[in-house]
């Protein structure tokens, strides 16, 4: 089928990662099908109602298939998800892959219903599914009239909360179907995934069945999962971790199980209850995990035989607390663009996982730069900009030609926006960002975007929104004014944040009111010394929770 999407594919480059077998013929469709075929009857996929053999999710994602197709979509079409870790998502992404559609899962719970349709708006998305309830203001804002509304939008599929389809979504009783033709080309753009830069306007990358496959294999191969394994991701499916996880469980055939504990049940709960043999997420679920253990008085995780953890370094002692169970750590490193491509190795001793991020596998290859010259290669051991290539990099963003070529240096090395260096045994070790973001438990929130609100309070000068060093979230916003005047209220600046249209997964957890702020020559606030004096104590910034106003 004719591509229309403009990417960075290069057919020589490509050429060079089938011969060295990071790419290969498969799509996630075609690897569903196999699955299928060699285990129909082994479970597959599940949440928190339902679990489905390999054959009965064939046969879903078939369905679903020819209702796309039967919208009028065509190869490339977009197609979005906007729900809970629910199975009708991957059974959307399945159906797209197969039809040679573009999916777009990374629309998150804390997204507005403007965010949502300025987003698909931008993808010209032709389907969407929506689950009730789901957004930061869907109380106040009905999301499936202002997306019904988009001018590309041909079919907005509605699912309730509950863990049915409903009577908008295709299920398999509807089973006499034609079925359009397979695409099975693994270098077409199969997944779109919004990621956010340092202003915070969101940018779209592309992957291929290939760029994403590449990655999988190799920590599938180094890990040795096999059709015995179970996966259970603790990150949503509108986190790209998921869609890594999704990847290499369609790769060694086992089970897939989503972040969907029933009510009443907590993860430790869905834990003990699914048996995974491996867990997904970031170090907030590990501690978390690990807390609710000692409460209890466990002193085993169940089936659990390996942690990976991304986004975050791994304390110590999370670390020693995994191995004294019997479960070893996976410290990875990596973005969308890129996914997991630096990670330990199972056999890795535990000041390796513990202080590294490992050497990763061989669809990624790393070399850092001068942080003032990216096109400046420093030496091995000093800190610098990490930068890389290889079979898992994207294929460029999404409509975006300007963000793309700034994303690479002279020489074609991918920048990562992020600080560290290579180690001795050739580990990489992250020291930190060049980007100006919070990371909250996973989640990127930009201070940009409530700087800009809050000084449109009308008792607020300047402001500057920093991160604050949290034991278990890793950081926590912290909002700091210059007041016009009368110092304005922490509540009331919240209030106004959020009437604004700030999401309230954004809001500020610490406030203060200053008299100045430190200062570049040239006038620009040093965040970095704002968040250094709330380390060391020469600032003391008073917790806040925001009283969402109750709703008539």
């Amino acid at each position: 089928m004719t591509n229309t999407l403009l990417t960075r594919h290069d057919p020589a480059e490509a050429q060079i990662f089938h011969a060295d077998g990071t790419w290969g013929d498969e799509t996630h469709y075609r690897l569903l099908d196999k699955n299928a075929a060699a285990r129909p009857d082994a479970f597959a996929l599940r949440d928190g109602a339902r679990r489905l053999t390999w054959s009965e999710l064939v046969h879903w994602v078939d369905v679903m298939s020819a209702d796309l197709a039967a919208q009028g979509l065509r190869a490339n079409d977009r197609v979005s998800l906007w729900a809970s870790n629910r199975i009708e998502s991957v059974v959307m992404y399945l159906a797209c892959s197969r039809n040679g559609y573009a999916c777009n899962p990374s629309l998150h719970r804390t997204y507005t219903v403007d965010e949502i349709s300025g987003l698909l708006d931008r993808l010209s998305t032709k389907a969407i599914l929506v689950e009730e309830g789901w957004g930061a203001d869907v109380s106040r804002h009905d999301p499936f009239e202002a997306l019904r509304s988009l001018p590309a939008m041909r079919k907005v599929y509605r699912v309730p909360a509950a863990r049915e389809p409903g009577p908008e979504f295709p299920t398999t009783k509807d089973a006499d179907v034609e079925l359009p033709a397979s695409d099975e080309n693994p270098d077409k753009v199969c997944y779109l995934a919004f990621t956010s830069g340092t202003t915070g306007t969101p940018k779209c990358v592309m992957h291929s069945d290939n760029t994403l496959l590449a990655n999988a294999r190799d920590m599938v191969r180094d890990w040795k999962h096999d059709e015995t394994s179970r996966l259970l991701s603790l990150s949503p499916l509108s986190h790209h971790i998921a869609w890594v996880g999704i990847a290499q469980w369609l790769l060694f055939g086992g089970e897939f199980v989503t972040d969907d504990p029933p009510a009443g049940i907590s993860k430790l709960d869905w834990i003990l209850e699914t048996k995974p043999t491996y867990i997904m997420g970031v170090p907030t679920h590990a501690m978390d995990t690990l807390a609710e253990m000692r409460k209890r008085g466990l002193e085993k995780m169940g089936t659990v035989k390996v942690f990976y953890m991304a986004g975050a370094p791994i304390p110590p002692a999370t670390a020693q607390s995994f191995v004294e169970m019997g479960v070893t750590p996976q410290n990875v490193y990596g973005m969308t663009e890129n996914s997991s491509h630096h990670y330990t190795w199972p056999d890795d001793p535990q000041v390796t996982i513990c202080e590294s991020c490992g050497r990763g596998g061989k669809a990624y290859r790393l070399k850092v730069f001068d942080p003032e010259n990216p096109d400046i290669e420093i030496p091995q051991g000093e800190v610098g900009h990490i930068a890389g290539k290889g079979a898992c990099l994207m294929l460029g963003y999404f409509d975006n030609q300007k963000a793309t070529e700034e994303s690479f240096n002279k020489d074609g090395w991918f920048l990562s926006g992020d600080l560290g260096l290579i180690d001795a045994d050739g580990c990489l070790r992250f020291v930190g960002r060049l980007k100006d973001i919070i990371i909250r438990g996973g989640k990127n929130i930009h201070p940009k975007k409530i700087e800009d609100l809050a000084i449109k309070h009308p008792n607020v000068e300047k402001a500057a929104a920093f991160p604050v060093p949290d034991e278990r979230l890793g950081e926590r916003v912290c909002l700091a004014v210059l007041s016009t005047g009368r110092d304005p209220e922490g509540q009331d600046v919240l209030g106004h944040l959020f009437d604004h249209g700030l999401s309230i997964y954004d809001m500020p957890e610490y406030y203060m009111v200053m008299t100045d702020f430190p200062l570049t020559p040239s006038g620009k606030i040093l965040k970095r010394e704002l968040t250094e004096w709330a380390k060391d104590g020469r600032l003391k910034p008073a917790p806040i929770r925001f009283a969402k106003p109750k709703e008539n």
